[in-house]
């Protein structure tokens, strides 16, 4: 193949890849949760892709580990397409930039979300004024459901399989036994 046309196909790539509105939905997602994923089938109606993005957080002492968390993210999302999971230790405008991505994801279940969120939004518009942030509400069965929530009823061997993705109970189950 001669270099014009290689270049050709190299343009194409890279205006491709310019022209797909990819989202991030960044979180701990310590564990990932029915709520979570009501957001992304949800995202995944107004994006391309979306890029699951699961944080390191240990300032928040997360009760599983970051790859425990990536693996039950991956399990849950493997059946939609447009979904890739990554972990990430940095700041989400770093993210955002490796991804090419300008669009983020949150999801709002109450005033109290919103706050923090509108927080978080314009701290992260002042590194990144490209970034958009777009707030989806989770459907109303699942408003109640936080992954704290989840892990507070863990700590007394409560019943969550109601709660959560059929794989990251699983997953869960056979790590606790």
């Amino acid at each position: 193949m001669g270099g014009i046309a290689q270049a050709t196909i190299a343009w194409r790539q890279n205006f491709m890849d310019k022209t797909i509105k990819r989202a991030i939905y960044p979180g701990t997602f310590d564990p990932i949760t029915n709520g979570h994923l009501d957001i992304i089938r949800r995202a995944c109606k107004m994006f391309d892709e979306i890029i699951v993005a699961v944080a390191q957080s240990e300032t928040k002492k997360p009760m599983f580990d970051h790859q425990m968390r990536i693996a039950m993210a991956k399990a849950v999302t493997g059946d939609y397409p447009k979904v890739r999971v990554v972990g990430f230790e940095n700041l989400l405008v770093n993210l955002s930039d490796e991804l090419d991505a300008n669009f983020i994801i949150r999801g709002l279940r109450a005033v109290s979300d919103f706050e923090y969120e509108l927080q978080m939004g314009y701290a992260n518009s002042s590194l990144k004024k490209e970034l958009e942030m777009i707030y989806l509400m989770p459907s109303l069965e699942y408003a109640f459901v936080s992954s704290s929530v989840v892990r507070s009823i863990l700590l007394f061997d409560g019943r969550i399989d109601h709660l959560l993705p059929v794989e990251a109970y699983e997953m869960i189950m056979q790590d606790r036994s």
